[in-house]
């Protein structure tokens, strides 16, 4: 499948720093930073620098070094935030939509680390 990047994306305008960010985390290739309309308590995006559009493309396209620093990041944040359950924390959500069916917003793969509070189900049960 062919992917269409558009560097234009309001992610790809944040990584060349075209537009303001609250960083939480930046790495070698990845940039974590607080949503600007969080819906929990703890709600950071994590994005990787390159220019994937979907979770799948990015785990098909890049290099294992991008992937290895983009979880490693992820791991920091939920340390960062104190979200993580081994650790004390109260749990966490990592989402991430895909594609139209999907509801994906923004065209570059970005992965939502929700935590501070109960969450609920994340779709309702099926009948």
């Amino acid at each position: 499948m062919a992917y269409t990047y558009d560097p234009q994306n309001i992610f790809a305008r944040i990584l060349r720093g075209e537009i303001p960010n609250k960083t939480l985390l930046e790495t070698t290739h990845t940039l974590a930073f607080h949503d600007l309309y969080p819906q929990a308590p703890v709600h950071v995006l994590v994005i990787p620098k390159g220019p994937y559009v979907t979770y799948d493309h990015f785990l098909r396209d890049a290099p294992d070094a991008e992937i290895v620093d983009f979880h490693r990041a992820v791991a920091q944040v939920c340390e960062m935030t104190g979200v993580q359950p081994g650790e004390g924390g109260q749990g966490f959500r990592a989402i991430t939509n895909a594609g139209e069916a999907g509801v994906q917003e923004v065209p570059h793969f970005h992965l939502h680390i929700l935590g501070g509070r109960v969450l609920g189900r994340m779709l309702a049960k099926a009948d």
